[in-house]
């Protein structure tokens, strides 16, 4: 797993999925536009929602779960990074949201 930073992660919108696992009551505080929302504790019961041949970043509020679950993403096969920084870094930055 990289970690990647967030002018990375706006650059690689269009060929990876943007998986955020924050909770619902974080996501409503808004997201990466076109980011799939899987609550980390939902992550492992979802992963058919997540195609293997397309890379993941993960994304949470600071960066502490999103790494955990780019882990878990790799153990399950997949190729998932994290963005550091989350959506704190990513909201200070200007970065659009939804």
């Amino acid at each position: 797993m990289a970690e990647i930073t967030i002018t990375e992660t706006h650059q690689r919108r269009a060929s990876s999925t943007i998986l955020d696992v924050r909770e619902d009551f974080e996501v409503s505080e808004g997201m990466i536009p076109g980011a799939l929302h899987i609550p980390m504790g939902q992550l492992q019961e979802r992963l058919s929602e997540l195609d293997p041949a397309v890379p993941v970043i993960a994304v949470c509020r600071s960066g502490n779960r999103s790494a955990r679950g780019a882990d878990a993403l790799n153990g399950a096969g997949f190729t998932a990074d994290t963005m550091t920084g989350g959506m704190i870094a990513w909201t200070r930055a200007g970065l659009p949201t939804t």
